[in-house]
């Protein structure tokens, strides 16, 4: 279903909408600097998402260095103070922020000169704070890319309505191969029936070949013996059914006679025996 859709391709969370739009900055994450500010629950859920792509180095930054080193240690990074955001930021290429500061805590001032330091390498920055972690004019500098939540929510939004419609679609694909399973599993079902069906067949053709070959070994005139062949193996193949059908009564009976005319494709007989019974009366 995944390979037939698009129901694995949309995204649905802030995290995930973040490293896309990432890959859409950078040719690759897994090649880039990453600086996590927080160490809440939305940096952590960032963080396992960033770091699956497996970047070059990964930092946090946290008011409490003890925290930050909880959460860069499962990653395989290292710990700051928010203090030292100043020094740092310009080593970074991907910012990730959300902390629960009342004030933004990365300014204009500070990143134009990281970005200064950087050679005007871009930045990308993502402020998941409400309020605000990142000043808004920071998303003017020309080689800053700055996303706020709002701008995440968009993207999650399209990907859900994308993963509904890609839901329906695999809603499709499921039923018709469950139908497609039930109609398989039913036809191995009749196999047995069929393989005992013409195996009883086979006894009865071997036996008539076999009187066949005697009564012709004895001289007996060929066309008589195949005549003979002929209506001795179609007494042996209908004896069965044609018994059945006599001796069932009422709705079996019926439900025997309906199941004859379509295994043995009798719709159209009584037509065609009428028709032979007026072409041979002319």
């Amino acid at each position: 279903v995944r390979s037939t859709t698009a129901i694995g391709a949309n995204i649905v969370s802030m995290a995930a909408a973040g490293v896309h739009l990432a890959e859409r900055i950078f040719d690759s994450v897994t090649d880039q600097r990453i600086l996590f500010i927080g160490a809440g629950e939305m940096i952590e859920l960032c963080a396992a998402h960033f770091c699956a792509e497996q970047p070059r180095q990964v930092t946090v930054a946290n008011r409490t260095v003890e925290r930050g080193l909880e959460l860069s240690n499962r990653f395989g990074g290292n710990a700051i103070r928010l203090d030292q955001l100043p020094e740092y930021l310009p080593e970074h290429d991907i910012v990730v922020s959300c902390t629960a500061s009342p004030l933004p805590i990365i300014g204009l001032g500070m990143v134009e000169r990281a970005i200064k330091a950087r050679r005007h390498r871009p930045i990308f920055i993502v402020d998941l704070a409400v309020p605000r972690d990142v000043e808004q004019e920071v998303g003017e500098l020309d080689d800053v890319f700055l996303y706020t939540v709002d701008d995440l929510a968009q993207i999650v939004e399209s990907g859900v309505e994308s993963r509904q419609a890609a839901v329906v679609e695999a809603e499709g694909i499921i039923g018709h191969r469950v139908h497609e399973f039930l109609g398989w599993l039913q036809a191995r079902d009749t196999v047995p029936v069929i393989r005992a069906l013409r195996d009883a067949a086979e006894r009865s053709r071997q036996m008539e070949v076999e009187r066949a070959l005697k009564l012709l070994a004895r001289g007996e005139a060929a066309e008589d013996v195949i005549r003979q062949l002929s209506l001795r193996l179609s007494n042996k193949l209908l004896h069965a059914p044609s018994s059945t059908l006599n001796s069932a009564d009422g709705s079996e009976r019926a439900f025997l006679q309906a199941g004859a005319e379509r295994l043995f494709h009798l719709h159209d007989a009584p037509v065609q025996h009428i028709k032979r019974r007026r072409q041979q009366g002319r």
